[in-house]
């Protein structure tokens, strides 16, 4: 049962690694991009998706179609703010982001960027670990499992864990390979 549970919050911290990596820009425009972008809109902060339809229609452009264009002052400036480097150009309800080459330290900026949430997501691996062992540790102080059975779980949830660690290394890799690529 724990060994069931414990796959279910390492692959939602998977999920939200590759996330976090998507957001990071590579010379290709990538929807993902802005999505860790929030915007200033009616009251509170939205993401860009929920104000427009964003869309890639060459691989050096995106286009955010605003629905409310009271609202494209604001997306702009979320855009900016953000550090991403991109400078918005806009034409009515149509903002234009052209994705420059990146420069070779900006790619080395992004790798270590990368790098960072990989390192988190380890991080975060590690403390699910932590916390599922600690959890067997008090079931076995309570007489509900043997010694023997704690150890093969531990040695058990290792394994587990070996796995995830490595996938999280694969996919920082891809994505390193992918920023450094020109």
């Amino acid at each position: 049962m724990e060994i069931i549970n414990l796959n279910v919050k390492l692959d939602s911290s998977i999920i939200y690694f590759e996330k976090e990596l998507a957001s990071i820009r590579t010379s290709r425009a990538n929807i993902t991009m802005l999505d860790n972008i929030l915007v200033d809109a009616y009251g509170s902060k939205t993401s860009i998706n929920q104000l427009g339809n964003v869309s890639v229609p060459d691989s050096s452009t995106l286009t955010i179609q605003v629905w409310d264009s009271s609202l494209i002052k604001n997306i702009e400036t979320a855009i900016i703010d953000s550090k991403l480097g991109i400078n918005p150009q806009s034409d009515g309800s149509l903002i234009r982001l052209a994705i420059p080459k990146l420069s070779e330290e900006r790619r080395s900026e992004l790798s270590k960027v990368a790098s960072q949430y990989s390192e988190n997501s380890k991080i975060v691996v590690r403390n699910i670990r932590r916390d599922f062992i600690d959890q067997i540790k008090s079931e076995e102080k309570d007489k509900l499992i043997s010694q023997d059975d704690l150890k093969v779980t531990i040695d058990e949830i290792q394994k587990i864990i070996d796995l995830y660690i490595k996938k999280i290394d694969e996919i920082s890799s891809s994505k390193i390979a992918d920023i450094i690529k020109v």
